[in-house]
Parts: structure tokens; sequence; C-alpha cells
């Protein structure tokens, strides 16, 4: 067949089977020029997807998908899946406002089997599929695709000490890359990497195999000497400890061996565990010798790479980054946490400045979180830089083993509020509201460069749990002036002084409403804190405006701007209250600006809001 040409005919995973395993192998190299060509163009997770593009064609190719069902964990590896399964021409909207999610989505296909976005859910999603199908004496087939990085969460434990206990038929398959998203970490990655280096194990297993089985009374001598190797030569029992058949370390870029162990495993009862190993960029250059920068990427030429812009504004991540590494520079006793964001977090010039200071914990958020409450019942001060979305895995932790405790912990919440392209899964839109109704906190919500380096000053120093929240991207321009004072806590301040109309902004939002206000001559009070709120600051500007218009980039449902209306309440103030904040739905992948005046959190959706409702 034509080059490029064999691509094109596949448009479900039916037309796969078709296939001889030569063509398949045809098929693996045009999926990867499509998957480099297309993400260079809107953006997305590059690396993890070149990896795992003859796993994914080897899985359509033994499995009858989608009543036998893939679950992806994360999936940030799905775009082959998605390429496969109906949705090649709609490839160019990916992580686009109305076009395909870059993760799995249930109401997107009916081959995406769990939306995903978080990781090491799959085993435990796959678990509960595989108890369906057997509560209603179906014999689809389940299989969950896991990542070694995505391993060293908890929850993919808990997942696989249940169904070994359950004994139930369903397929685990370990895609080890030696990646998350940064370098792995700890013990399980240590453990794989002995796996690896026992490679010899399996080749001497299959050379006595072959040779015993022309001797069937040996076969049972042979096993007792096989399972005596593995204790000597490769310690993979862990698994088999858990009530898994264990096979591998297998090559995942090899199709055909992939193929024949897919069949075979799909023929066995129980659960059943395959290691298969592969390369991260698997197929370009650039991506292999740098995986973590491929890992996600924006649009860039594929011939030429990335290229950085050193004279774009600085972001929020890296101003934390930057603070982070002057704290070293005046303060011995204190720690910085990350749950495998080292990179995403800002903390590469920090680990590499001060690795002594620096942990890394894996994909572990919760642990993370309970590891800094301890260190900080010990006098040392822990910074925790972790994501919105991925402080909900820890809340209890934030609850029972930081708040209860009453101890010194800063979280460094990044990617605050709508963050664009990842979509639903990713969106820091419920940090204010969780955080705020939990004793002991201090949060604060800077509007621009500046404050929040202060606010992370403030916060360090303060003998006190503390939350400063902040968006993904760059701020407004602000210079940073690196003084060392602490802000007085719970106050806010006016920004503009108006008539009538006044604007309760928190954080992102100071900026949109100093531009709506300057349009309506409203008053614009920057917040700065959301707990405690500024009682003095709401009873000065309710005795003189008529409306109060809160606004936040969190969902207004026990918001920032619910903590305004309690301290109204509270004082007996009556004042007309307008909550404007992310409402009550998921909001979709798309550009952060389109999705922010889609939602009208923008200058113009503001003043379209207060014209609707007869203000202006």
């Amino acid at each position: 067949m034509p080059h490029q040409m064999l691509l094109e005919q596949i448009n479900y995973p039916s037309d796969i089977k078709k296939l001889t395993h030569t063509e398949l192998y045809t098929l693996a190299q045009e999926v990867r020029s499509f998957i480099l060509n297309n993400v260079s163009k809107t953006g997305g997770h590059l690396a993890s997807n070149l990896g795992s593009i003859e796993l994914t064609i080897a899985l359509h190719y033994v499995y009858n998908t989608p009543h036998d069902a893939l679950v992806w964990d994360v999936g940030h590896q799905s775009y082959t899946h998605k390429i496969l399964t109906g949705r090649r021409n709609q490839m160019h909207t990916l992580r686009q406002h109305g076009g395909l999610s870059g993760f799995p989505k249930r109401g997107e296909s009916e081959y995406d089997t769990f939306d995903v976005g978080h990781s090491s859910t799959s085993i435990s999603a796959a678990l509960g599929m595989a108890v369906a199908n057997q509560c209603r004496k179906k014999d689809d087939k389940v299989v969950a695709i896991i990542g070694d990085g995505s391993m060293t969460a908890g929850l993919a434990f808990e997942g696989l000490n249940n169904a070994g206990w359950l004994n139930t038929n369903m397929l685990v398959i370990l895609n080890d890359n030696e990646m998350s998203i940064s370098e792995n970490v700890g013990g399980f990655s240590n453990y794989l990497s002995q796996i690896l280096a026992s490679r010899f194990y399996n080749s001497v297993k299959d050379t006595a195999n072959k040779a015993l089985s022309i001797i069937p009374s040996m076969q049972k001598l042979a096993h007792k000497v096989e399972e005596h190797m593995k204790g000597m030569v490769m310690p993979s029992t862990m698994f088999e400890e858990l009530g898994f058949n264990y096979i591998g370390p297998i090559d995942g870029h090899d199709i055909e061996q992939l193929i024949s162990t897919l069949s075979e495993l799909k023929k066995l009862k129980g659960p059943q565990f395959l290691h298969i190993v592969t390369k991260k960029g698997h197929g370009y250059k650039l991506a292999e010798t740098d995986p973590i920068g491929y890992h996600g990427v924006s649009k860039f030429n594929p011939d030429e790479g990335m290229q950085s812009n050193k004279s774009a504004p600085l972001t929020y991540t890296q101003i934390f980054g930057e603070f982070l590494c002057d704290m070293a520079q005046i303060d011995d006793e204190f720690i910085a946490i990350t749950p495998a964001m080292r990179e995403g977090s800002g903390m590469v010039e920090f680990a590499k400045l001060y690795p002594d200071k620096f942990f890394d914990v894996g994909i572990a958020e919760q642990h993370a979180l309970t590891f800094a409450g301890g260190a900080a019942s010990k006098g040392i001060k822990p910074i925790v830089a972790i994501y919105s979305t991925f402080l909900q895995r820890g809340y209890d932790q934030v609850i029972h083993d930081i708040a209860i405790q009453d101890v010194p912990v800063l979280l460094a919440i990044d990617r605050a509020g709508i963050v664009g392209a990842d979509g639903p899964t990713h969106t820091g839109a419920f940090d204010l509201s969780f955080l705020r109704c939990i004793p002991n906190l201090v949060i604060m919500a800077p509007s621009n460069e500046n404050e929040c380096y202060q606010m992370l000053y403030t916060g360090f120093r303060l003998n006190k749990v503390v939350a400063v929240r902040y968006p993904r991207g760059c701020g407004i321009g602000t210079p940073i002036i690196k003084s060392k004072e602490i802000l007085p806590i719970g106050k806010g301040k006016i920004l503009r002084t108006g008539e009538k109309i006044a604007f309760f902004a928190f954080g992102s939002m100071v900026q949109p409403s100093i531009e709506a206000a300057q349009i309506i001559n409203a008053t614009v009070c920057d917040m700065r804190f959301v707990k405690p709120i500024d009682h003095e600051l709401i009873k000065q500007i309710c005795a003189t405006h008529d409306l109060i218009v809160t606004i936040e980039e969190n969902v207004i449902m026990g918001g920032a701007g619910s903590a305004c209306l309690e301290s109204m309440q509270s004082m007996g103030l009556t004042n007309q209250v307008l909550q404007l904040g992310i409402p009550d739905y998921f909001v979709e992948h798309g550009d952060p600006k389109l999705l922010l005046e889609k939602i009208g959190l923008d200058c113009n959706g503001i003043l379209n809001t207060l014209k609707n409702k007869q203000w202006v």
C-alpha cells in the first residue's frame, strides 16, 4: 500500500483487525507522524502519546472494543486510541473549545470507558467494571493501562490489593517508561529498575520451558525451579503476592510480541498483570532526548523543536520558584515539597541549588500533605507546591493532618481558576470553597505578580496554616518589590472610588473589575484575603453604595462571594448583592481567555450582566 494511505483506511478498530502484522508496523509509523504533525499545531501531550502507539494498536487488534473496556490512566497517552476509534478527522480540534478533549471522555465516544485526567484511577475503575460484568454474567474483558509514575500513588495499590483479593477477571498493563511527568522517585521506581535489570531471567525461563516441554514428567519440577529462580533473580513476586499472575517485562514497541502475549492473557481467568517497557517520545528524537520538556507542548515546528521565549513576562509559577530560592538564602529551617510537579510548579532551579531542601514525593498528594504536617510539628516550615485540582485529592489531609494540628504549612496553590485546554479535570474551580470552611486557615488571592510574592512571603512568615492561590500563566506586568514586610492579615484595599456600584474583587478578577469600573464609574476593592474577610472594609463600602458585586475565579457556591454575604449578614447589612464567578457546571476545555468570556468573567461579560439586570 502507498505510504500514508493505510491510516486513511482505518476508521474503527474493526479495520485494524484486517491488517497483517507487517501492515500494523506501517500503521504505527503513520500514526506517529500524524500525532507529531497534529500536536505541533494544536499543542497537547506529546511524549507520552508517542510512547504508547504500538501498545494501543495491539490492544485494539486483540480486544473487541468497545464491548471490551480499555481504561486509560490519566489519559496523557490516549491520542492513538482516539485516532483509531473514529476521531481521526477531528484531531485538528484537539483541546480547543467545542473540539475533542485531550483526555478520554465518555460523552465523546463509546470507546472512552471512563473520564480521566488525574492519575492512578484506572485499576480501581477497571475493577468496578469487571465486577459489574461479573454481576451481569457478561464475559466482556476489562484492561487497565497504567504508567509506572501513576503506580507511585496509594490509590493504585488499593486497587491492586482489592483486585487480587476478589480474584476478578481483569488485566492490568504496567506501561513502564521510567517516567511520570518529571522523573520518577521513590522505592517503587527503584523496584521496577531492579526488574528491568533482571531480564535475563525471562530468557532463561523461555529457553527452559522449550527444552522441558518435551519431557512432561519434568514440568512439575520445572515449575518449582522457576519459583525458586524468581526469588533469586527477579524480585517481581510482589504482584503475585497480591494475587496477580505476573508476565513480563516485554518490549512495548514490539507489536507482534504484544499481540501474542495479549491474546494468551485474554484467555486466562482471574487478575493478570502485564509489565511492558516503552520509551517516552519513541520515534521523535527531540522528545526521546527531553521527555519532560515534550510532555505537554504548545504549538511548535516539528523540524526545529520547541523554542523558549525568554522575553515573555514572568508567570506566577516562575514567581513562586524565585520566591523559594530567595527564602533559602535567608532561612535554613524550611523544606519545599511537591507531588511529582517539579517542573510544573517552577521548582527546577530550587531543586538544583538546594537539593537537601527539595522533596518530590511522587504522585502522592495525600502523603505530601501529611508529610508536611509531620515536618511542621517538629519545627521545620514546609512549603507545599500543588495544583489546585490536585489539592482536591488531599483534602482530608489538609483538615486532619495540618489544620487540626494547627501547624505552620504554606500551601502554594498553582493553576487556580480556569486553566484552559486540559478541561474540567484540571480546572482549579473549587479550592476557595473547600478551604474556606476549614478552621485555622488563612487564605490569600493575589491580583498581580508583586502581590503574589508578598503574599507568599507573608504566608511563610506567619506561624499558621496559609494558602496562597494563584492562576496559571502570566500576570499583568506589575514589577516585583521584594520587601520583607508582612501584609496586614485580613485587610483589603480600595483601588478605585466610584458611585453606587462597588466590586469586591478577588485575585485574578481584580483587573477585569477595574476595566469595567472605569466604564461605569464604580468602586473597586482588592479584597486580598478570602479568610479572614475584611469586615471593616465591607461595612465601609456598603454604607455608601447600593449594589455590591462580588467576583472571583472560583465556583460561586461557597466561595469568596459567599464569605462577603456572610459578613454582611452578620452586620445586618441589606445592600443588594450580585455574585459573579464560575457557574454551577463543569467548564469544558478551550483557550482560557475565551472560557472567561463565555462565563462572563471578562470586562464585557461583567458589563453585560449588569446591563441585563438593569443596573447600568
